[in-house]
């Protein structure tokens, strides 16, 4: 009986967010009941939970989530500015005359966008609002209009700088950590965010090129489905063209360079740069004539309110972890995990596919917190590298938010898209670039080096 209560918890988790509770509260509120429930019979040490306030107390000093407001603040910010506007009124124009120009035009400025905001959601509902409706009036197939939305939404989860890839490398560092100590590494090495946001450019580059590729396919073989923009509509003019590709593409390009540029060159910590990032996102907003009070009133109550959710998330999962460590979760899972068949191979698959299934109920910021401090410091201790096992997990829960029927992007976007898109439409866009997607896990699984070979290049 006591072995089964890790995974009864885990499971009453589960079904209080599927009765739709919000998740700080679902996680620290069943934590707080099974804790109650294992002290009244005998089985949990209330002891545990004195840990609770140096817990929050980490969180709460912790420097390297700073950057996580100062990011959301960035992302929130140009998409007050309009930049994904123009970007992609101008990127239509550019690639608008070949057949499949739309469809590139999105998926460029969706990288665009990733790698200036990193908040999915966000863009994928900008994309949807924007770029849809023009696409299906220039009689783009409905399902490859939508997939290539959704694809290039997601981009936000890999192309860095990432929220995704800041919180992740946050938690990884801890896991590392404890994964040398329990190893008897009593002066361990580290692994930092600047690792990951590295790691993370050569597949996420990857993806964004087998993108366009199948796109490009799309062009040759079904030409209907991706059509070129007529005469009328195009650009004439070639040197205005370019004037204005220049003046409307150089400020993003600028900015992003100036955020990860200064965190590759090793000049700034992610988090000073997140802070350029948001200096920066302002001083583009005014050049758009879009900085007033009014909207930075809008951006600061945006980015309190993803900061508040995100730390109160952060908060809820330490008590949920220290409640699972207290009924003996820890020496369950690695049990478990080491007597599988396969050794570490076996391990890492089987933890893909659980965050896989767990991408379809719970958001990456659940994952990231509750999931990984549980098996990051077991597969870790099995000798995987953790910038390659932090990029696996975020194309892994990538994947996952595209997957139909429960994939986050697919909601986002079904919540935009006009009456006349049909869910099923949706659903059949998004697999081609599930494919390509599983493609890249694969080839990131059998080369890790497409993951640590540029970070030793950058800190070797």
């Amino acid at each position: 009986m006591p072995e089964l209560l890790p995974l009864l918890l885990f499971l009453a988790v589960c079904l209080v967010l599927l009765l739709g509770y919000p998740v700080a509260f679902s996680l620290g509120g069943t934590a707080l009941a099974f804790a109650w429930i294992g002290g009244f019979t005998g089985y949990f040490d209330g002891a545990f939970l004195e840990a609770l306030p140096n817990r929050l107390y980490g969180i709460m000093t912790n420097e390297t989530l700073i950057a996580v407001p100062l990011f959301v603040f960035m992302g929130v910010m140009l998409e007050r500015s309009r930049v994904a506007e123009n970007l992609l009124d101008t990127m239509a124009a550019l690639f608008g005359p070949r057949r499949g120009g739309l469809g590139i035009s999105v998926t460029l400025v969706g990288m665009l966008l990733a790698a200036s905001t990193g908040i999915v959601g966000a863009t994928v509902v900008t994309m949807g609002l924007l770029s849809l409706p023009t696409m299906l009036r220039r009689n783009y197939d409905p399902a490859l209009s939508s997939g290539v939305i959704c694809a290039a939404g997601t981009l936000g989860q890999i192309i860095p700088p990432s929220i995704v890839l800041v919180l992740l490398g946050d938690v990884l560092s801890a896991a590392y950590q404890q994964a040398q100590l329990d190893m008897g590494i009593f002066s361990p090495d580290t692994v930092s965010v600047g690792d990951l946001f590295v790691g993370a450019l050569i597949p996420g580059l990857l993806l964004v090129v087998l993108y366009l590729l199948y796109i490009g396919g799309v062009a040759v073989f079904r030409p209907a489905a991706v059509p070129a923009l007529p005469e009328e509509e195009r650009e004439q003019e070639l040197g205005r063209l370019w004037r204005r590709v220049v003046k409307v593409l150089l400020p993003p390009l600028l900015l992003i360079f100036a955020v990860l540029g200064s965190i590759l060159g090793g000049l700034a910590t992610p988090t000073e740069a997140a802070s350029v990032g948001a200096v920066g996102a302002m001083l583009l907003a005014l050049s758009q004539g879009q900085l007033n009070r009014e909207t930075l009133r809008a951006v600061m109550l945006g980015t309190t309110r993803v900061t508040s959710m995100v730390f109160l998330i952060f908060i809820g999962a330490s008590l949920f972890s220290l409640v699972f460590r207290g009924f003996g979760g820890d020496e369950v899972v690695t049990d478990f995990l080491t007597d599988l068949p396969g050794g570490v191979v076996g391990a890492v698959a089987l933890v893909m596919l659980v965050m896989f299934l767990l991408g379809f109920i719970l958001d990456f910021i659940e994952i990231t917190f509750v999931v990984v401090p549980i098996v990051g410091p077991i597969l870790l201790a099995m000798g995987l590298d953790p910038v390659w096992l932090g990029v696996m997990i975020a194309i892994n829960l990538q994947t996952s938010f595209l997957t139909p029927p429960f994939g986050f992007a697919l909601f986002y976007l079904r919540g935009v898209a006009p009456p006349e898109v049909s869910t099923g439409a949706i659903y059949r866009g998004v697999v081609p670039f599930i494919l390509i997607q599983l493609l890249v896990l694969g080839l990131l699984a059998l080369w890790p080096e497409m993951a640590t070979w540029l970070p030793g290049v950058f800190y070797g």
